[in-house]
């Protein structure tokens, strides 16, 4: 195979379904319109998908425009196996309710940690590498 280097790889993506991972955990799905050479990129009919456990939502959220540094991963959508997923569609706000329960009860399990760490005498330092920090 013959990779052109660099962003150019992504000019063969133009006009294709894509997914992208961001740095900060969304998953987006669109069209791919545009490109330039830092990567940024240019979605159209753009949802952000929400996952949950088995099941998943779709926000509408129209053109999007990604800055390339917050890319972690990107691929082109299969249309023959895109119906064919293991997972239940649920409404915006089922998903948008099941997600805030999964984040307290993350919150809620990391409190339990720091407790029992500091009856201890261990200090717990969360990890910040999800954060935006830069």
């Amino acid at each position: 195979m013959n990779f052109s280097p660099g962003t150019a790889t992504l000019l063969e993506e133009l006009d294709k379904k894509l997914m992208v991972l961001l740095r900060d955990g969304r998953t987006l799905i669109g069209y791919l319109r545009s490109v330039d050479q830092f990567a940024n990129l240019v979605l159209h009919r753009t949802i952000e998908r929400i996952y949950v456990g088995k099941e998943y939502g779709d926000i509408p959220r129209g053109v999007f425009i990604v800055r390339g540094e917050n890319v972690v991963l990107l691929g082109e959508i299969d249309k023959d196996k895109e119906g064919d997923l293991p997972l239940q569609q649920v409404s915006v706000d089922d998903i948008l309710d099941a997600q805030r329960r999964e984040q307290e009860a993350k919150q809620d399990q990391e409190k339990l940690l720091v407790k029992a760490l500091k009856e201890r005498g261990l200090h717990y330092i969360p990890d910040l590498s999800h954060d935006d920090m830069f």
